[in-house]
Formats: C-alpha cells, structure tokens, sequence
C-alpha cells in the first residue's frame, strides 16, 4: 500500500503511475545498468523519435545514469551499451551523487557556508554609490 501511495503522490520515488501505465502499453526494455536502473524505449516523442526512458532504482536521481545509457538516452548513440561490449574510457569517473543541499556540497573559497575563514578585505575596491 505504502508503495502504491508513493507512486500516486511522489514523482521522486521510482516511478509514477503514469509512467507505469505508459510503459505497460508502449514499453520495451533495453537493459539495465548496475544501479538497478531499467532502460525503455518505445512509442514516438515529438521530434519523430523513438521515446526512452528510465526507471529508477529508488530514487529518481538524474546523475545516477552511467556514461553509456547517458549518450542513449540523449540520443548521441544508437546502440544501448546493453546490446555491445561497452567499456568506459579510462577518463570517466565512476559516479558520485549530486550533493547540492548536502553538508558535502561544494563550498568556494570565501562562500558564507564554507568552513574556511573569509579572505580580508584588502582595500583595493570602492564600492560604487549613487550619483559618482
């Protein structure tokens, strides 16, 4: 019950259910990755392609989609890396989560919610005022 309530009342948490009724109508997979995530295709977006799609594995979280389906699922490749031996380039980094809003967000030097001390003012700027 409670899954059939998130599904109905959060689009976060996998997925909706219109989703699920689109992709018991129109979808079929293309693969999974090691996330957990399911690929779909099916049906025609309005630019005249073929619709795909994702299911999350848990939470609906966009940076969680591996390189590969990452170029399918935008359309640079034709081939899901599920139908070839897809190796990632030894310069793809294995995936982090957007930690936007976290503690380990990133903090730049002299941010106010950085743990680092603020730079002293040095003097070398004038603020503008009006009418100068």
């Amino acid at each position: 019950m409670k899954a059939f309530l998130l599904q109905f009342f959060t689009w976060w948490n996998g997925q909706t259910l219109n989703t699920r009724w689109h992709t018991w109508r129109h979808g079929k997979e293309v693969g999974r990755d090691e996330f957990g995530n399911i690929y779909y295709e099916g049906g025609v977006n309005s630019d005249g392609l073929t619709r795909r799609w994702v299911i999350y594995n848990g939470q609906s979280e966009a940076s969680a989609i591996p390189p590969g389906w990452h170029g399918w699922m935008h359309y640079r490749v034709n081939t899901p890396p599920s139908a070839e031996t897809y190796k990632p380039r030894e310069w793809q980094k294995p995936h982090q989560p957007n930690l936007t809003g976290s503690p380990a967000a990133y903090r730049p030097k002299g941010s106010l919610l950085g743990n680092r001390h603020r730079p002293q003012v040095t003097g070398d700027y004038d603020a503008w005022t009006p009418g100068s």
